[in-house]
């Protein structure tokens, strides 16, 4: 089999799992442990075997994009990016900064990392262990240096000389041409980047073969603030610079439709905020970001509106990508306590939808590292976090986020309200039954746990496949009655449940 054909056919498992590497970083680890340049098409095996390991079903390799030179230099010289790279690599020289991950110069793969025959080893290697490629996707903009900005000025918003003497953060010059920075409606430009005028209808084509020379490499795409170029949202942001769009079906549709009808299993993950992310499901995205659960999970929000965010209907869940750090947030141990963090992992992990694993979190990494930067601090493993991820995985590789997730209600009595602090939901199988209880709190918390089951009969063997143990309890009580579930704070119980009856494994 050649690299060309060394990939995964047919459709994605449901519910994957997707592990988030930091592709320039990860390989400066790599290159520093080897003591000589490691690129995409160089990674031994044993680490591939990490990465990719079992109960992961994707790793996104974030960053492989070439990078641009221009950007480097902007990073490097704008005093509020130089500093977030300082705060986060102590001794930082210019040499470490080699520009945003976002601030694309080429859809090829960057030559530092192997170029685009590096990352067709890669992907053989990861199709050899049963894992798809994801790879990135920018919409809203790409760096000063990019060749269209030259070849076809009239893809991006533009500006005058007068834009750029009142407000030269938001616009630049290439080549006599003034246009304008990317940006959001609810913030300052980004300096490094050059806006698309998205509602043209060229631009619109051009992003789609992008897409489309993207999908010829990997299995599916993560499109960056994807939520950007809706009209409405572009609209408001740009106002009179804005043409309009000649198609009402919206950005995204046309091109997700292209796409797929040459690559019918490719899959399309937006990040999205604001509340858009069912118009974004709408328009053909197959999961969008949750970040309001990512808010109520990491600042601590009562667990009765964490209940109520899993209150939403089955088929909604099912297009949320969930995650307790990604590349844009803190680390997740840089604000969570040891037991927060690992009874969040825990949830967002067995939850429907696609669940994230942010790379170095397993590890307990406490410094974010910005998307600018070529390498990263040394930091100490927290093992303990590290053994937890691996029993979680190894859970979720012996088929947990299979078959059917429901919420379960919880119980509790007049003079105990601590139920209310409880969390569950279960996964039900043809072969196979699991149940998820978690405290998010900082008390301890019991009820009773009503399950969807009601031809549980006989001896039940709950087996809890984090900590080993094993409960025994009668069938019939639990079907009539429900589980009893009492749980220290920020515990977790992940449960598979044999009974006589169903024979369950």
């Amino acid at each position: 089999m050649t690299l060309t054909e060394a990939r995964l056919h047919g459709p994605w498992p449901a519910n994957p799992v997707v592990h988030e590497i930091f592709t320039w970083v990860w390989l400066a680890d790599l290159s520093a442990f080897a003591g000589r340049p490691v690129t995409l098409a160089e990674v031994p095996d044993s680490v591939w075997d990490d990465v990719a390991r079992p109960g992961i079903d994707a790793v996104w390799l974030m960053g492989v994009w070439q990078r641009s030179p221009e950007g480097a230099r902007i990073a490097a010289t704008n005093q509020a990016m130089r500093g977030d790279a300082e705060r986060a690599l102590p001794g930082l020289v210019d040499t470490d900064i080699v520009g945003s991950a976002y601030c694309i110069r080429d859809y090829t793969v960057d030559a530092h990392l192997g170029g685009d025959e590096g990352l067709a080893v890669a992907r053989a290697r990861l199709a050899e262990r049963g894992v798809r490629l994801v790879l990135d996707f920018v919409p809203n903009h790409v760096a000063p240096d990019h060749a269209w900005t030259r070849s076809h000025p009239e893809y991006f918003v533009q500006g005058t000389s007068d834009d750029l003497a009142r407000d030269p953060v938001s616009f630049i010059e290439v080549e006599e041409t003034v246009l304008a920075c990317g940006r959001d409606p609810y913030f300052p430009a980004w300096p490094e980047v050059i806006q698309f005028e998205a509602s043209r209808a060229d631009v619109r084509r051009a992003a789609t073969d992008i897409v489309s020379s993207i999908a010829d490499r990997c299995d599916g795409v993560r499109c960056d603030m994807a939520m950007l170029v809706l009209d409405d949202v572009f609209a408001r942001t740009w106002g009179e610079r804005a043409t309009g769009p000649d198609d009402d079906r919206g950005y995204w549709r046309p091109l997700i439709d292209t796409v797929r009808a040459s690559h019918p299993d490719f899959v399309f993950w937006a990040e999205a905020y604001w509340d858009l992310e069912p118009v974004l499901v709408e328009q053909g995205f197959d999961a969008c970001y949750d970040k309001r659960l990512y808010d109520r999970i990491v600042h601590r929000e009562p667990p009765g509106s964490i209940r109520a965010h899993f209150g939403a209907d089955a088929s909604y869940q099912h297009h949320m990508l969930r995650f307790v750090e990604n590349h844009d947030e803190p680390r997740a141990a840089s604000v969570l306590s040891g037991p927060a963090h690992r009874a969040a992992l825990a949830s967002v992990m067995t939850l429907p939808g696609v669940a994230l694993l942010h790379d170095g979190e397993a590890d307990g990494r406490q410094l974010r590292t910005p998307v600018t930067l070529g390498r990263r601090s040394i930091e100490t493993t927290d093992r303990e976090l590290r053994s937890f991820v691996d029993r979680l995985l190894a859970a979720l590789s012996g088929g947990l986020r299979r078959g059917t997730w429901q919420l379960a209600s919880v119980e509790g009595w007049p003079d105990n309200r601590s139920h209310e602090r409880l969390m569950a939901w279960t996964w039900t199988q043809p072969d196979a039954r699991y149940l998820v209880a978690v405290n998010l709190s900082d008390e301890r918390a019991d009820g009773m746990v009503r399950l969807p089951w009601t031809d549980l009969a006989g001896t039940c063997t709950l087996v809890d496949l984090l900590s080993g143990a094993v409960f025994v309890r009668d069938g019939n009580d639990i079907s009539s009655s429900g589980l009893y579930v009492a749980l220290d704070p920020d515990a977790v119980h992940l449960v598979r449940v044999d009974d006589e009856i169903s024979g369950g494994s």
